[in-house]
């Protein structure tokens, strides 16, 4: 067996175990133990970082992460892949420290240099744009670790009924418009709910609440719908207000189109969140009007008036 094929087997091995001695290691490849002592060596010059444990059943373990195997890539691939990691850094925060700035730079480096030319021509010409939002990146990383362990998370947490601390367990993380969300069992309120992660404050996991098996089976396909009162919210749309909406992932769906490229939307909303989705339409200006809930069409009048009261003066309009 080639010594570079040797030293790919040997990394998926070591990856594969939690710790293992060097006499294992020269029984499963069918080699000596001088051999595989030469071996760990250089994976250990190569960036391997192992350490040695000591006493009875000793031996080896890996220090920190595991090291995947190379990777084949072609060359759309390689392009793919580039873009979508480079769009991360448009994130504010992200829940893996420097991990995909470190992964990006690393495949860089070893793509041939005719790839290279291609990435750096598209580099500027390329981007997939997310608002940068402020949150702690440190409470990221706290909720991503308790989704992998199942783990509860004691959080202090900003609501519109103030700040309250409360024991969560996420059991999902994803990001939309540039905020990060985690849904998740909240223990003090007995049922799930949607937090928002920049009115987090701080997170910590809590090791003395176990977390509960069924909350950590599930997924985002599991996000249940607000418990609270659901109102209809309806909006009549121009034909550039169909344009604008239809890129929605949750709004474009409800869109009933007219024949002259005009429409409407139709859709559930929680109650509570009344003044927060007219705020959405209250953006697309004479491109949508809101037309049910009432309360939501009285909320868009005051809006209204309370910007005419801003450009009007006492003495009359300015000029």
């Amino acid at each position: 067996m080639p010594k570079s094929q040797r030293l790919i087997q040997l990394i998926m091995m070591i990856n594969a175990k939690k710790s293992f001695t060097v006499q294992e290691l020269a029984d499963e490849l069918g080699l000596s133990t001088r051999t595989i002592t030469r071996d760990l060596l250089e994976l250990s010059e190569l960036g391997v970082q192992l350490y040695s444990v000591q006493g009875r059943g000793g031996g080896y373990r890996l220090l920190q992460e595991r090291i995947l195997p190379p990777i084949s890539f072609t060359e759309s691939e390689a392009l793919a892949m580039f873009i979508a990691c480079q769009s991360l850094e448009f994130f504010g925060s992200l829940p893996f420290d420097e991990g995909a700035r470190s992964a990006l730079h690393k495949f860089y480096h070893y793509l041939p240099a005719d790839v290279q030319e291609q990435i750096d021509l598209l580099r500027h010409k390329v981007a997939i744009w997310s608002p940068q939002r402020p949150m702690l990146p440190e409470n990221l990383r706290v909720l991503l670790q308790a989704l992998t362990q199942g783990a509860v998370v004691t959080i202090e947490y900003s609501s519109s009924e103030g700040t309250s601390k409360r024991d969560i367990q996420p059991f999902a993380l994803y990001a939309s418009a540039g905020y990060w969300y985690c849904p998740a069992y909240c223990f003090k309120r007995q049922d799930y709910r949607l937090f928002r992660a920049d009115r987090i404050h701080s997170a910590q996991l809590n090791e003395e609440t176990a977390g509960l098996e069924e909350v950590h089976k599930r997924t985002l396909v599991d996000i249940p719908d607000e418990n609270s009162e659901q109102v209809t919210f309806v909006v009549h749309l121009t034909k550039n207000g169909v344009r604008l909406l239809e890129s929605d992932s949750w709004l474009g769906q409800a869109i009933i189109r007219n024949t002259d490229g005009s429409g409407k939307a139709v859709v559930q909303v929680a109650k509570k969140h009344i003044p927060f989705n007219a705020d959405f339409f209250w953006k697309m200006g004479t491109d949508a009007q809101v037309a049910a809930p009432e309360e939501a069409v009285a909320y868009i009048r005051q809006k209204i008036r309370d910007m005419a009261a801003l450009y009007v003066a006492k003495d009359g309009p300015h000029p």
